[in-house]
């Protein structure tokens, strides 16, 4: 897969955030001297992985290009409850209007990045790598995939596009996984193929159609292990569906390729975060 452009709907995202928060203007701010400068600092008020910075400083560089951001954690950095992440200097409407949309991308990427390293930390040892899903939140697909690079995990396809993914629809409109697999060959040779399967009979016609990637779908611990001895290494393994934090470990060991979840960017919740201010 080529590198991925992460930031390629960067300004779109902030675009948007700002559009539907401050359409026509922000009147509180407004009450506000236009002279009035400021200062303010972001604190976390857990412990996390901090992610988003790009997203964040272009918010207040597209309200007002002067605006000074200093951080104090890198991208990727983990940090604890009660760390000041950045300081801010510049106009105050400016700061007040940028706030939220800015937090939200933040807490919101964060959330992402630390939910990733905690499963990613319980697969340290094995050669399992954790995957993403594209169950994102709408318009920040390449946002979060990022988050979970930052976190340590790895992307899997960005969309329909990049890779193809045959489900239990697609392999019944073409009638079968030995159709749908050829077909998928044919059209597209230069392009990752991979299958999702509920049997271990599922698995050999896979196996046979030549698959690239076989997704076990909320295959027993079992029936796991069955099929990694009947892959042999013929093609990688994914194991998706229902994936407990708990169980990562124990998946891991039956020496599957991948574990994919879609937890770690639909079932987060939002890193506490504060923006602190002090008029000048």
């Amino acid at each position: 897969m080529p590198e991925l452009d992460y930031f390629q709907h960067l300004e779109l995202n902030i675009e948007t955030a700002l559009k539907e928060d401050i359409a026509t203007g922000d009147l509180s701010a407004s009450l506000i001297a236009a002279q009035q400068q400021a200062k303010a600092h972001i604190i976390t008020k857990e412990d996390a992985v901090i992610c988003g910075r790009p997203w964040f400083d272009a918010v207040f560089k597209h309200l007002d290009p002067a605006t000074e951001i200093v951080w104090h954690c890198k991208e990727g950095e983990s940090v604890k409850a009660g760390t000041i992440l950045c300081e801010l200097n510049g106009n105050a409407r400016i700061l007040l209007s940028g706030e939220r949309s800015a937090l939200n991308f933040l807490q919101t990427l964060s959330a992402t990045a630390t939910e990733t390293a905690r499963y990613v930390e319980k697969l340290q040892g094995s050669h399992t790598q954790l995957l993403d899903t594209r169950k994102t939140l709408p318009g920040l697909r390449l946002a979060q995939k990022y988050a979970v690079h930052c976190g340590g995990g790895k992307n899997h396809r960005i969309g329909l596009y990049d890779a193809i993914l045959l489900k239990e629809n697609h392999i019944m409109a073409a009638h079968g996984i030995q159709n749908a697999v050829y077909s998928a060959k044919q059209l597209y040779p230069n392009t990752t193929v991979e299958v999702e399967t509920e049997t271990l009979d599922e698995v050999k016609q896979a196996l046979e159609a030549g698959a690239d990637i076989i997704m076990l779908d909320n295959f027993s611990l079992e029936m796991i292990r069955e099929a990694v001895q009947m892959n042999n290494g013929q093609a990688k393994l994914e194991v998706s569906g229902n994936v407990e934090l708990e169980q990562l470990s124990t998946l891991a060991s039956t020496q599957v390729d991948f574990i994919s979840t879609g937890a770690i960017t639909k079932n987060i919740r939002a890193v506490d975060l504060s923006m602190r201010f002090e008029f000048l």
